[in-house]
């Protein structure tokens, strides 16, 4: 890299107060797109008392115009990368108090879907203004579709063959193909000339095995206490992929010191998230309680709590319910945060104690929650993601 390259890199990095240092070490100042960007970060990283974007308040207090805001939005989407986007817009409504000014539509057309951002709406949701409602609806749904597309195919496929795994049908259907058994079947067919297998028979998953006494049922018991935003977000989305599959029965349970049932809202994971009231203690052993009433069946029952354990409760209660359930045959798996990125906060003695009672505990990235729960309908050994959760605590 080029010294001069080098210098302004640098100087982009380290703002507009260090240019007279820089224009003593032989460097110019920034122009054209490193002049912009420049810019748009000055407006949250270099803010005095007399404001950032421009500093264009009327005077203390009442910050800067939304067309400004709006402007500096699209500049800053134009000029930086996706991720970098959403670092800068997280940061500028931390540092610039500009939290309440998301709500306005304008604004809300301009700002990049973003999980992070999504659950700092959803935490003032009470708070937006009516003519907002149905743009923040809109940016939402955003989130939402993101997230579909990136689980929602490889969730279904993962359940229907974790579930279905013994159960055929001869009767042919797309949907319930089984892939595995139909490709380990028909090896023998392969053909060279047009280099693919051509099966001469196929397997389909039974869809009739779906009457209530066959029907696993999958209880997502969510804390909906703070730091739980993005937890919230992915969970509730589970939660409806789930509830839209024939062969289970869905309960989605929301808790901080008081307890929502928010099954019914398992439809639209829009109305779903609106649901939740993120913020307020923990109470979990209440919550656990209220959801042993759904275990009908424990062997077919996959019970998900979604929590940083800091229980606010009884604690010896909670590890005495939960080693109740496991050895009910309720499968049981504690998730610690179901998170893209970064190292989840939870209650170290709270989840080794749990852990200790032979309950999975552990955080999950979203992508991996196919697998994880194909393996756990499959009753299979879950210290796989024990072990690559261990892994990112130690980095």
């Amino acid at each position: 890299m080029e010294d001069a390259t080098r210098i302004e890199r640098w100087r982009l990095i380290l703002g507009q107060d260090s240019q007279q240092r820089f224009q003593q070490l032989g460097g110019g100042g920034l122009s054209g797109e490193l002049d912009l960007m420049d810019q748009a970060l000055a407006a949250i990283y270099n803010r005095t008392d007399a404001g950032g974007f421009g500093a264009a308040g009327g005077g203390a207090g009442h910050g800067p115009s939304n067309p400004q805001i709006t402007r500096w939005l699209g500049d800053v989407r134009t000029l930086f990368d996706k991720d970098l986007v959403s670092i800068i817009q997280a940061d500028a409504m931390n540092r610039c108090g500009l939290k309440q000014l998301i709500f306005e539509p304008e604004l809300l057309d301009n700002l990049e879907p973003d999980i992070n951002l999504a659950s700092a709406i959803l935490t003032l949701k009470d708070q937006i203004p009516k003519r907002s409602k149905e743009s923040v609806r809109a940016f939402i749904q955003k989130i939402v579709e993101e997230i579909n597309k990136l689980l929602e195919q490889d969730i279904r496929r993962a359940v229907t063959a974790a579930v279905n795994r013994r159960q055929h049908s001869p009767i042919p259907s797309a949907a319930a193909l089984d892939y595995k058994l139909t490709i380990s079947r028909n090896l023998k067919h392969y053909n060279p000339d047009l280099k693919t297998i051509v099966p001469e028979h196929f397997y389909f998953f039974d869809r009739t095995s779906t009457t209530a006494a066959n029907k696993w049922t999958v209880i997502l018991d969510v804390d909906q206490s703070g730091s739980m935003g993005e937890s919230v977000i992915y969970s509730s989305i589970m939660s409806c992929i789930l509830a839209s599959m024939a062969a289970l029965k869905t309960h989605i349970v929301a808790f901080d010191t008081n307890i929502v049932d928010l099954t019914e809202k398992c439809g639209d994971p829009v109305d779903l998230l609106f649901g939740f009231q993120l913020g307020g203690g923990t109470d979990i052993d209440r919550s656990v309680a209220y959801c042993q009433q759904f275990v009908e069946n424990p062997a077919k029952t996959l019970f998900f709590l979604i929590t940083d354990l800091e229980e606010g409760g009884n604690r010896a209660a909670l590890l005495r319910r939960l080693e109740e359930l496991k050895s009910s045959g309720v499968t049981l798996v504690c998730l610690l945060a179901l998170s893209g990125g970064g190292r989840p906060y939870y209650d170290a003695q709270m989840a080794q104690k749990v852990a200790s009672l032979g309950i999975p505990c552990f955080a999950c990235n979203p992508e991996l929650l196919p697998q994880l729960l194909e393996r756990a309908f499959r009753g299979q050994d879950l210290s796989a993601f024990q072990k690559d959760f261990e892994k990112r605590k130690r980095r």
